[in-house]
């Protein structure tokens, strides 16, 4: 996929430990396009990325992954992507998936692509098998786009959802506000399994059943008040 440009988007919160070998993995597989955002990180996140000779953009304050990701995206799309994929820095995702998850969109048969990692969740907690499920269920009932995986942090967008989706979220919301922002669209979405690399670093990154809470409460005021 020489001919694409390509872009890779990493959110990061103090993910120094993770992040220089996240964008070296990258690298090592020709994905030289790539953006990080620095959101508001008291670690050593953005001298990683700058030593790295990355796109970086910093946060002054932490905005949450709604933020980052928006800026992310528009800073793709400015920098004239035609795909950008959304790509945690916490080391959990395998870059061996990108190829899969462009080809929906450089066929034609999809402007927005999730790597889901249910559809051969094996290896993920029980607890989070579970959470995941009820949010996904959750996304459905709010904003009636069914997902096997919709807190995923690993997706793909085409040039033109670049320029329609417009997130408000600034949290971990954003995850489930994307599928709204799909149908409010009508933008074709594809699913793809992806590999998920655990650790006990990614696993602490995770979300917790409080996080979960707020992500639903959240969803939930927004829906009655839009």
């Amino acid at each position: 996929m020489k001919n694409i440009k390509l872009f890779i988007v990493i959110p990061a919160y103090n993910e120094g430990k993770s992040l220089g070998k996240v964008i070296d993995d990258l690298r090592s597989e020709g994905y030289n396009n790539i953006i990080v955002i620095d959101d508001g990180s008291r670690d050593k996140t953005a001298e990683i990325a700058e030593k790295k000779n990355v796109y970086l953009f910093k946060h002054l304050v932490n905005r949450g992954l709604g933020g980052a990701l928006g800026t992310g995206l528009d800073a793709a799309y400015n920098l004239g992507a035609e795909i950008a994929i959304t790509f945690d820095a916490d080391g959990q995702h395998f870059v061996g998936d990108i190829n899969n998850m462009i080809m929906p969109i450089v066929n034609g048969k999809a402007d927005v692509v999730i790597g889901s990692r249910m559809i051969n969740s094996e290896g993920m907690p029980l607890v989070r098998k579970i959470g995941n499920w009820g949010l996904n269920f959750i996304t459905f009932l709010l904003f009636g786009f069914w997902t096997t995986d919709s807190q995923s942090g690993m997706r793909a967008f085409d040039r033109k959802s670049l320029c329609k989706i417009e997130t408000k979220s600034n949290r971990m919301e954003v995850s489930s506000e994307f599928f709204k922002e799909f149908r409010r669209h009508s933008l074709r979405l594809a699913e793809v399994p992806i590999k998920v690399i655990y650790t006990e670093y990614s696993k602490a990154k995770g979300q917790s059943s409080w996080n979960a809470f707020k992500i639903v409460s959240k969803l939930i005021i927004r829906k009655i008040m839009r």
